[in-house]
């Protein structure tokens, strides 16, 4: 990358993270090595780092090096879990399928929980999680634009929102509850259940210091099993 500028390796290196090729917590390249791969330098390199640390996506320590961001545990309760890696702790292989991604106006009970105004641009996304292409959890999730604007044109058909916000916004605190219900004849068809089958429901609200980042209803089949950590 000849001539690059700071806001094009700062982006390259938030792509690069995204996709996965460095693990939350893991240690990326150093300035000396980040500057030679991308022709410029170390300055510009450690300007884009600093970038990235500031907006919480990496951390930087003098001795330590700079690593991707771990997950936030607020209180150190619950880890919010990136769905792909649970499915692949299982042993199966993860696939994902948006069954619909529009930018609309939220119902009343939606901007509330994200303390919205109506014309406050919110993203609906439906995805069905599935293991080894069978139904494993199906995900009703809004997005406030506001606090996460590049979500608009992110690639969710390639990585799920699920794990492209965990990967790239950090959140501050979050609101989560957990309750048994029972599947609708929408929810029985997306996890292949008869309606009325015993569901487990999760519902998250996240937020970024005063800006709410997402809202999101997670429904397993009745046999998943939530870890804790305290």
């Amino acid at each position: 990358m000849n001539n690059a500028t700071h806001q094009g390796i700062r982006e390259a290196i938030r792509a690069r993270i995204v996709a996965g090729e460095w693990d939350l917590g893991e240690r990326i390249p150093g300035e000396v090595d980040l500057a030679q791969e991308y022709g410029c330098s170390r300055t510009t390199v450690n300007r884009a780092l600093q970038t990235l640390a500031d907006e919480g996506v990496i951390e930087r320590k003098r001795k330590g090096g700079t690593r991707v961001r771990p997950l936030p545990l607020p209180q150190a309760q619950i880890r919010i879990p990136i769905i792909r890696q649970q499915v692949e702790a299982g042993g199966a292989r993860y696939s994902h399928r948006i069954k619909y991604r529009q930018i609309e106006t939220a119902p009343a009970h939606i901007l509330n929980l994200l303390r919205l105004d109506e014309d406050y641009p919110t993203l609906h996304l439906q995805t069905r999680h599935l293991a080894d292409g069978q139904p494993f959890a199906f995900e009703d999730r809004w997005v406030n634009l506001d606090t996460v604007p590049e979500l608009e044109h992110a690639d969710l058909d390639a990585i799920s929102a699920n794990e492209w916000l965990i990967r790239t916004v950090p959140f501050s605190r979050g609101e989560v509850s957990i309750s048994a219900s029972n599947a609708d004849a929408d929810l029985a068809q997306m996890l292949a259940l008869d309606p009325g089958g015993a569901l487990f429901t999760m519902e998250r609200t996240t937020w970024h210091e005063d800006k709410s980042v997402t809202t999101m209803k997670l429904h397993y089949h009745s046999g998943y099993k939530l870890d804790f950590e305290i």
